[in-house]
């Protein structure tokens, strides 16, 4: 075999990212992503849809020195940055400087007009709010057809229910960014469909926010609103905060409240310790993120341009290469989590990734773990009997989607 110039192995030993996953265990890592972890390295190569072959961050512990590194870059326009989808990168040099594409100051600066919206504290006091909308929709449930699927039911309506309450966007609405969600999340829509979605959503955000300019509540984009008639802020400007808070703060916590439910209906020892002990916020909380740890449902993030050279576990990368944190392998690196493919729900898995590392580590994170506190606790209490009304070969998995689950989940009582 011969090296190519960039000194990498030869086209047919670079394994392909991503890989399928396992049709016999749609809820673990593609076994070819796991593969990567038998190489002794903590980076390898790996060949992605374009035919580029960017660096691939397996292990925990580079992982999170990676995503903490001033070298590497969000900037999805910057040389090397592995690109998810066409769309992106057709869609790259256009992109607007945001939140989620900035680095270094530029990037604090659109994070602290976001943080006192997501503290801890502010999260805590949705927690009532979050029980009672779990009831209710758990009382629809109950009082409605057997079988039921749990998406439309459930796990859908309660994080949007509450990421319309938080930002201030009528929940009437939510067909309308739900399906757009779908189509922004879609790992194999075209360019063009990826920026009619764009178009749409933030002509929708835009109006909110100028609505509330005038007629100010207590939500996040009236807080926006602020900051553009006071000139932080242009309008173009918040509203794509608006659309990111928008489709990341309902769509992820969807997808993990149907896929854990589903892993746990898979899993019924654990499930016999979760309703055991669903009284026991600790071992609510600890099991939460054995869940996420398990799971992770945004699966193809997080990646980054390099901007300075970077030497790790004995391998060079060099500037404008790009990486690829996959954080569903860290989140089974058998040195950072002992028997990974082990759901365990009295694992001590707190350090996970699930919520990627570093700056740009998911903002709404603690809203996110409160809704599931909330509704695993809740739904095995109030349902103890409830089980897959198909069998799990029957599921159709989101192999095709930037966050990972399920499309539909027939549950029986």
């Amino acid at each position: 075999m011969t090296e190519n110039v960039a000194g990498t192995e030869t086209a047919e030993a670079t394994p392909e990212y991503p890989s399928p996953r396992s049709a016999q265990c749609p809820f673990a890592p593609p076994p070819g992503l796991l593969a990567l972890h038998d190489s002794g390295k903590s980076v390898v190569r790996a060949r992605t849809w374009d035919g580029s072959t960017p660096w691939v961050v397996t292990r925990h512990a580079a992982l999170r020195e990676i995503l903490a590194d001033p070298r590497v870059s969000a900037d999805i326009g910057g040389p090397g940055y592995p690109h998810t989808t066409e769309a992106m990168k057709a869609h790259a040099a256009e992109m607007q400087p945001s939140i989620n594409n900035t680095d270094g100051a530029e990037h604090s600066r659109w994070r602290r007009m976001l943080t006192s919206s997501f503290t801890r504290h502010r999260m805590e006091k949705l927690r009532p709010a979050i029980q009672q909308i779990t009831d209710d929709l758990i009382d629809k449930m109950l009082a409605g057809p057997n079988p039921t699927d749990l998406n439309t039911a459930l796990s859908l309506p309660l994080p949007s229910l509450m990421i319309c309450e938080l930002l201030g966007v009528p929940y009437e609405d939510h067909e309308f960014f739900q399906e757009h969600a779908g189509v922004t999340n879609a790992r194999f829509k075209s360019p063009q469909e990826a920026a009619e979605t764009t178009r749409e959503l933030r002509r929708y955000i835009s109006g909110l926010i100028e609505a509330k300019m005038d007629d100010p509540a207590e939500d996040v984009l009236s807080d926006l609103g602020a900051r553009v008639k006071e000139g932080d802020l242009s309008l173009a400007e918040a509203a794509p905060l608006g659309h990111i808070l928008l489709v990341a703060g309902h769509d992820t916590s969807a997808n993990m409240i149907t896929l854990g439910t589903a892993l746990l209906l898979q899993n019924p020892d654990q499930l016999a310790a979760l309703r055991e002990n669903c009284d026991d916020p600790k071992f609510v909380a600890n099991a939460v993120e054995e869940l996420l740890r398990y799971l992770t449902i945004p699966h193809l993030l997080a990646r980054r341009a390099v901007v300075e050279d970077i030497e790790i576990d004995g391998e060079t990368i060099r500037a404008g290469e790009g990486v690829i944190a996959a954080l569903p392998a860290a989140n089974w690196d058998p040195l950072a989590f002992p028997e990974p493919e082990k759901l365990d729900l009295a694992r001590r898995a707190a350090h996970h990734v699930a919520f990627s590392w570093g700056p740009h580590q998911c903002i709404g994170q603690q809203l996110a773990r409160i809704e599931l506190h909330i509704v695993f606790s809740t739904l095995f209490r109030r349902m103890p009997t409830l089980r897959l009304a198909v069998d799990v070969s029957e599921l159709k998995f989101k192999e095709d989607s930037q966050a990972y689950g399920i499309y539909e989940l027939p549950v029986t009582w």
